[in-house]
């Protein structure tokens, strides 16, 4: 199989969705790899470490899409990309398609076969492709909330420590996922006052609290909870997630007006459509706005300022994927594997995924049955 590896053009996105490690083990495995040139760059990998592992070299983006069976991409396919993809490709990457109504109907006219990485499952109904961006998104979002915090930011300057004498900032964790965690440890390794709304109580959000009992609490995620949470809250984490589907809206723009001003919102579930009603995409190079004297820190692409980490962390979490995929050929791969299947959306002009289909109002098509 020829994989095709193109340069993301997502604004400020740094990250490579192949390393030449990576590169090398499909290579070693008769397949062929083909690197639009730089694509790399970005996180220290050279053509020539590309073309040390024995990958071939193209000069633009049409190159790749023209001769790849398989493209491999680390964000969404922006529009002129969904444009170059045709019936007999596959399409492996982030493709986040119930906030995204003009990205799905340009995938159901090129006809290819579109696998999220975001809706892949494991065994035990995990999203094992998810997770490695989702810890790094958690642990981003107090990073950023925290700078934009600081007064000459626009915030209200408040340190998440505190000082001696000055009590410690709170921090509103909503969602305890991967995300939620993960934002959640950061925030309490940084001396913050942490409480995480779940819609359950989990052993495992116990266990976890149980390590920080003056410093963690949790709790049922309700509107009841919610608003109370919102009156002291200084940095607010939307970190909600329903696999596939649009992220369900948690605070309204009414509830606004409970949060003191100057305070941060860091709506991770962005990509999704956002858990705040007020959240909007913003990027890298205008990651903030501001409403009702609130601060929406709303970047769709969080992973990707720190794209070496980031890299290296997806590679490791896709690369046995992507095998599997090249060396089966798409229909045997899914077929020998229902975790796999369940990250089929789109397939030959059909959505495949249940929750895009109800999200976005279109037919929904079981993959089994096509396949």
């Amino acid at each position: 199989m020829i994989i095709g590896i193109p340069q993301e053009i997502k604004t400020h996105e740094y990250r490579v969705s192949l390393t030449p490690l990576g590169a090398k083990a499909l290579i070693d495995l008769g397949h062929e790899v083909l690197i639009q040139s730089n694509a790399g760059a970005e996180v220290g990998f050279s053509d020539q470490d590309y073309q040390m592992a024995g990958s071939s070299i193209v000069s633009s983006a049409e190159s790749v899409f023209s001769q790849a069976d398989m493209i491999v991409k680390v964000k969404e396919p922006q529009a002129n990309e969904c444009k170059l993809l045709n019936k007999n490709q596959i399409l492996f990457t982030y493709l986040h398609l119930a906030a995204d109504p003009q990205q799905t109907d340009l995938l159901l006219k090129s006809a290819a076969t579109c696998i999220a990485y975001e809706t892949i499952t494991d065994d035990n109904g995990r999203l094992p492709l998810l997770q490695p961006m989702s810890e790094i998104a958690g642990r981003m979002s107090i990073q950023s909330g925290a700078h934009h915090l600081e007064k000459t930011q626009g915030g209200s300057g408040v340190l998440l420590s505190g000082a001696t004498g000055v009590e410690n900032a709170k921090v509103l964790v909503l969602g305890g996922g991967v995300v939620g965690m993960n934002a959640a440890k950061v925030a309490l390794g940084m001396g913050s006052q942490v409480t995480i709304l779940n819609r359950s109580l989990s052993k495992r959000l116990v266990k976890f609290q149980q390590k920080f009992p003056d410093k963690l609490s949790i709790d049922l995620s309700n509107q009841s909870n919610i608003e109370h949470q919102l009156k002291t809250a200084d940095l607010v984490i939307g970190a909600a997630l329903v696999a596939g589907a649009s992220a369900p809206k948690l605070i309204s723009r009414n509830m606004l007006k409970l949060i003191k001003k100057g305070s941060v919102l860091v709506d991770v579930s962005i990509d999704q459509g956002g858990c705040f009603e007020t959240s909007t995409v913003t990027t890298h190079d205008k990651p903030t706005y501001v409403v009702d004297g609130i601060i929406h820190y709303c970047v769709g692409n969080m992973p990707g300022a720190v794209a070496q980490t980031a890299t290296l962390a997806l590679t490791n979490a896709t690369l046995p994927y992507i095998l599997n995929i090249a060396n089966k050929g798409y229909q045997q791969a899914l077929l020998d594997d229902q975790n796999l299947m369940n990250g089929l959306n789109i397939h030959h002009s059909k959505v495949t995924h249940q929750a895009v289909a109800d999200s976005l109002g279109h037919q929904y098509y079981p993959a089994q049955n096509l396949l």
